[in-house]
């Protein structure tokens, strides 16, 4: 395993090489499935001690990188979706990344606009808007559960239409381009039905996304709340000076 690490930096050595090994599987270098060497094993090949072996496995098991199976030793699972934070949608995301996306609407139908809604989308309040939730999947395995509010003028849609196509491309079918958005991140811990939804404990770390999104009359054509898998995706963000 081509891991190096080096003695003389203060990043600590269990660090170092978790680091490695987590660039080698977003890379797709280590494979899902793969089937790593007893921590003995890559504590001798890399000069590390057992423990400082253990704790780079055990960081690596957090972050939903590894698992480790009874009888059959610690393996490579599915690596992160990595997102930069830029005014694209989760479905076209996927699909460029070849991550196989699919969609099941859980909830779809209109509804007439609350004040915190219409305050969003810039509409009357009391005006009709679809209300929508959708889980997302990457490779089949669910990945974030999606509810969004639409102004039911801007265009016609059905529950189908969103399970065979990301709404971003139903909103470009229709004339409507995208120029901006407002949008917050934050995290929390999910909720008894959210983990049953997306596959993961009750109090797991959730990433929250929330975002108004406006075509290219200034017209706000979405509102958003999303929460992705903390163990299966990340934001990615560059940040220049000024």
């Amino acid at each position: 395993m081509p891991v190096r690490v080096d003695r003389t930096s203060p990043v600590p050595l269990y660090f170092q090489a978790a680091q490695h090994l987590e660039q080698m599987i977003e890379s797709g270098e280590l494979p899902m499935g793969t089937r790593l060497d007893n921590e003995a094993d890559l504590a001798g090949q890399l000069g590390l001690s057992k423990p400082t072996m253990r704790r780079a496995i055990e960081y690596l098991v957090g972050r939903g990188l590894l698992v480790r199976k009874r009888g059959i030793g610690t393996q490579v699972v599915q690596a992160k979706v990595t997102r930069e934070v830029e005014l694209t949608s989760l479905y076209d995301d996927l699909a460029k990344a070849g991550r196989a996306p699919s969609t099941t609407v859980v909830g779809f139908g209109t509804e007439p606009a609350s004040d915190l809604i219409a305050g969003k989308l810039g509409i009357p309040a009391g005006a009709p808007v679809y209300v929508f939730e959708r889980l997302r999947y990457a490779d089949a395995e669910p990945l974030a559960l999606m509810r969004n509010h639409v102004p039911e003028q801007l265009m016609r849609l059905s529950a189908a239409d969103l399970e065979r196509q990301g709404l971003y491309t139903l909103f470009r079918a229709n004339g409507i381009i995208m120029r901006m958005a407002r949008q917050a991140i934050g995290a929390r811990a999910a909720t008894a039905a959210e983990a049953s939804a997306l596959g993961e404990r009750k109090g797991a770390p959730l990433l929250v996304m929330e975002r108004s999104a406006y075509d290219e009359q200034g017209r706000a054509v979405e509102h958003g709340h999303h929460v992705y898998r903390a163990s299966r995706y990340s934001f990615d963000l560059t940040l220049t000076g000024w």
